[in-house]
């Protein structure tokens, strides 16, 4: 069985896009609750609760590596993997430029990764499951796209030319 791992570094832009929402969704309940009411609502408290499971999703969803394993590609997540068959792979190609210009569509734009459907002009509609852009690689099948950010990009596409 053929078996290669990478990892996913974190970009700067990455790294501080996560601290500051990670500092906000701390922020916002510990300010809620040194000005809680007497009396406060369910509203109040969705208001406390929120933010932290909003955080904690988003931890339960970030990219840890990738790995190819026989003919699938996996997405390591902390505790689950993500698997995407790798039969029709049509081509694979090292691209830093990939996401320029995207729009996100659904999913998460950067707190833990940037994670979801994007689009832009020359992907079209896409999937991404990326950490640092400029380290980019492009996977087309038939009826996908997909953009992962492995830390050796042409040792990615080679693995996967080799499969």
């Amino acid at each position: 069985m053929d078996h290669r791992q990478f990892r996913a570094p974190w970009s700067h832009q990455l790294k501080w896009i996560t601290a500051l929402s990670t500092l906000l969704l701390l922020g916002i309940p510990l300010l809620l609750m040194g000005k809680a009411p007497q009396a406060h609502s369910g509203f109040y408290s969705a208001a406390i609760l929120l933010p932290p499971a909003i955080l904690i999703v988003s931890a339960l969803f970030a990219i840890r590596g990738y790995r190819i394993e026989g003919d699938n590609l996996l997405i390591l997540r902390p505790g689950w993997k993500t698997r995407f068959a790798l039969g029709e792979l049509i081509e694979v190609k090292s691209d830093p430029e990939a996401m320029r210009g995207s729009i996100r569509l659904f999913g998460n734009g950067g707190l833990f990764g940037y994670i979801g459907l994007y689009r832009n002009s020359g992907l079209g509609r896409y999937r991404v499951f990326a950490t640092d852009m400029s380290k980019a690689v492009v996977l087309r099948f038939p009826e996908r796209t997909l953009v992962v950010t492995p830390d050796r990009p042409q040792q990615f596409v080679q693995a996967l030319k080799n499969c």
